[in-house]
């Protein structure tokens, strides 16, 4: 039966027949794949799960819980989309490659969420970060392939750490379970934390997203946004909801991306900061800990993995059309891809959290959660936070690669299968945001919110009018930073540049420590050699021949000391 698979398996077997066929029976698998396995989860038990044992430990490689059969429909939907979007790619763009990738890509998170134990979760992570690396280097650069590297090493640091962390907490505790594991002063949680926290993209762990989603295939990037990040707040919430100080660091993620996002030139990393400053909304509801803030947390995964996915898609059609992804090179698209523009707004609309859109339905779940806990200092910074949000994705993002000045590029509209992958997700932003009592309804935990109430509308509409209000002042008056062909860099300064250097300087100085002692150590054999071969040597005394006679002579003097001392 196949209700009695785990639903990862699904993915994985479909990965090894994508990689074997061609064509339309290629294709025809990468939309089946997905559609079987959402078949499969509405076939499961609701306690289902798998147990094997190793070691004197229980292994729970499959494990179903209410919040990741919610997870596990999201990824369903999100590689549905993805494949779609992805449909049209031949053999000369690394088609095998990217769709088995991405299949493994997607069978790997949802291994993930249905994981029970910590070394299940920690061999779904390894994978996971191994298969969605293979989608930056499929672009086939020199600058994709370096940020591909760069990803792999910190991914890898992230599983690292996770199975440290459950070995740690094995031995303290003599459990593996994924389970509730806060941070009671234990440094297996604090590790545990911190290896999740690469993956949710945490302050100053974060640079990875930013360095090589924007790297990633045209289609490759739109997976990449729909799965790394949200396995990791999947993770906070299984094992670190209500941990306090998560709250600041949410708030902090919310509000820092901001600034890079307003400055930065290239589209794609641009929404790759949008994505960290979304993260941030989920972050802090987990801290918080109500069921309300984790449904927000929750909710907000699953919409911003359509709105998301829909922007990462235009700016993908936009790149694959084009060939250029910077905004001072784009503008005056709108003229000959109107489509692709229209569903571009829409998904600007969504993040934006207009009302009738699923921002709206999700994110305002997290503020209401912060006030009614009396954390009434967040609040100003999530109104600050929606507000950049609106600037950087709601509006910089479709004006400058659709309007603003016109570059003279007209080229078509994308492949057809892109359009309409593009086409679902704007729907599915206009339902959920339209009709929220279906996502409502299948969230994991209870609380009642309603969020069309006449108060929370009319907030959200003057925050939305005042803040477009103040870009286009900005825009006007000439504050607002222009696009410009520039490289900006945050964090990763760290190890990109001052990192090498520091380690150069170092490496300089141990080099010539070493070469000094090299030459004192050989002076000092080449001498010993220098005194060995005086004695020894052909000419030295101890090579010269002695007659017999000398030698019979020096046996009767020895034998005759030895007589004398010893008798």
């Amino acid at each position: 039966m196949i209700s009695s698979y785990p639903p990862a398996a699904i993915f994985f077997a479909g990965a090894v027949l994508v990689a074997i066929t061609r064509g339309r029976l290629r294709s025809s698998l990468m939309l089946l794949i997905p559609i079987l396995g959402a078949l499969n989860l509405r076939s499961l038990d609701p306690d289902a799960s798998l147990t094997l044992s190793f070691m004197g430990y229980d292994l729970v490689p499959f494990k179903v819980t209410g919040l990741s059969m919610l997870f596990g429909y999201l990824f369903h939907l999100a590689s549905f989309l993805g494949n779609l979007f992805a449909l049209h790619l031949e053999d000369r763009e690394h088609a095998g490659l990217q769709h088995t990738s991405a299949l493994i890509y997607a069978g790997s998170a949802i291994g993930a969420v249905y994981a029970g134990d910590l070394i299940s979760l920690f061999v779904f992570w390894e994978i996971l970060a191994l298969s969605s690396a293979f989608l930056i280097f499929a672009r086939g650069t020199e600058s994709s392939f370096n940020a591909g590297f760069r990803y792999l090493v910190i991914h890898v640091l992230s599983g690292v750490l996770l199975l440290s962390g459950a070995l740690l907490r094995a031995h303290n505790t003599g459990s593996i379970g994924f389970d509730h594991i806060g941070l009671d002063g234990s440094a297996a949680g604090i590790i545990i934390l911190v290896a999740f926290g690469i993956k949710a993209a945490f302050p100053f762990f974060h640079s990875w997203l930013t360095d090589a989603y924007p790297e990633g295939t045209p289609t490759g990037t739109v997976f990449l946004s729909s799965f790394t990040t949200k396995v990791a707040i999947f993770a906070l919430v299984r094992s670190f909801a209500g941990t306090e100080a998560l709250i600041y660091v949410g708030v902090l993620m919310t509000f820092f991306p901001i600034f890079f996002a307003v400055i930065e030139n290239d589209l794609r990393r641009v929404l790759s900061y949008s994505m960290i400053n979304q993260m941030g909304f989920m972050v802090t509801g987990v801290g918080i800990g109500t069921a309300l803030a984790l449904n927000g947390a929750v909710a907000h995964a699953f919409a911003d993995v359509i709105f998301k996915g829909l922007l990462f898609m235009t700016m993908g059609s936009v790149l694959q059309m084009t060939g250029r992804i910077n905004g001072s090179d784009l503008g005056g698209l709108y003229k000959t891809m109107p489509i692709t523009t229209g569903l571009c707004i829409v998904g600007a609309m969504a993040i934006s959290a207009f009302p009738l859109f699923s921002a709206f339905i999700t994110k305002s779940m997290v503020m209401a959660a912060a006030l009614e806990q009396g954390y009434n200092w967040v609040w100003p910074f999530l109104v600050f936070a929606s507000a950049g949000v609106l600037e950087h994705a709601g509006i910089k993002i479709p004006y400058f690669a659709f309007f603003g000045h016109d570059s003279g590029i007209r080229v078509k509209e994308p492949p057809k299968n892109m359009l309409m992958a593009m086409g679902i997700a704007a729907t599915l932003c206009v339902v959920i945001g339209t009709f929220p009592d279906f996502l409502y309804s299948i969230l994991p935990f209870e609380a009642d919110y309603h969020p069309y109430d006449l108060t929370h509308v009319v907030t959200q509409l003057q925050l939305l009018f005042f803040g477009a209000l103040a870009v286009v002042w900005m825009m006007k008056s000439g504050i607002y930073p222009p696009e410009i062909r520039a490289i900006n860099i945050d964090v990763e300064w760290f190890y990109r540049w001052l990192g090498p250097r520091v380690i150069g300087s170092i490496g300089s100085r141990v080099g010539s420590i070493d070469r000094k002692i090299r030459t004192s150590v050989l002076n000092v054999v080449n001498s010993s050699m220098s005194l060995a071969e005086r004695g020894h040597g052909p000419k030295g005394p101890m090579a010269r021949a002695v007659p017999a006679g000398s030698m019979v002579m020096w046996v009767v003097i020895l034998l005759t000391v030895y007589l004398v001392l010893f008798l």
